[in-house]
């Protein structure tokens, strides 16, 4: 009688099965990271895996879909989804430029008028008739 050796092919089948899937969450995060469109054809012709078994798998599948409707709507889906900023923070950035706006608009102002005394008293200087000696 032969040795049960289905234990080892059993491992074969689970490591395949996880070398496979760890392809497939690599190219999702690379066309992320790039900021390419996320199909499940890019997905897995990047990854080399059927699109069939992308489907077949629930996380990855939700996942792409996710991504593959934020690329239809929003216009900085160009940029990988952890470096998006949100609604707030960009709202937060946009405040702050234009509180800098403001007191440079300020500063500039009073630059101005800062400069504009000693050019009005050259100019006095400048337009002044010469005068002249004892006639």
């Amino acid at each position: 009688m032969r040795a049960d050796n289905s234990q080892h092919i059993v491992d074969a089948a689970r490591r395949r099965s996880e070398y496979t899937r760890s392809k497939a969450v690599q190219a999702l995060r690379a066309l992320d990271a790039a900021g390419e469109p996320v199909t499940f054809e890019t997905v897995a012709k990047r990854a080399r895996v059927s699109r069939s078994w992308l489907y077949a798998q629930p996380d990855l599948r939700t996942e792409i879909e996710h991504l593959r409707a934020m690329l239809g709507r929003d216009p900085r889906s160009k940029v990988p989804a952890r470096q998006r900023a949100s609604d707030a923070s960009l709202l937060r950035r946009l405040e702050a430029a234009n509180d800098r706006i403001r007191r440079l608009v300020e500063e500039n102002h009073q630059l101005r008028e800062q400069l504009a005394r000693p050019l009005g008293e050259r100019r006095a200087e400048t337009t002044r008739p010469a005068l002249s000696g004892p006639r």
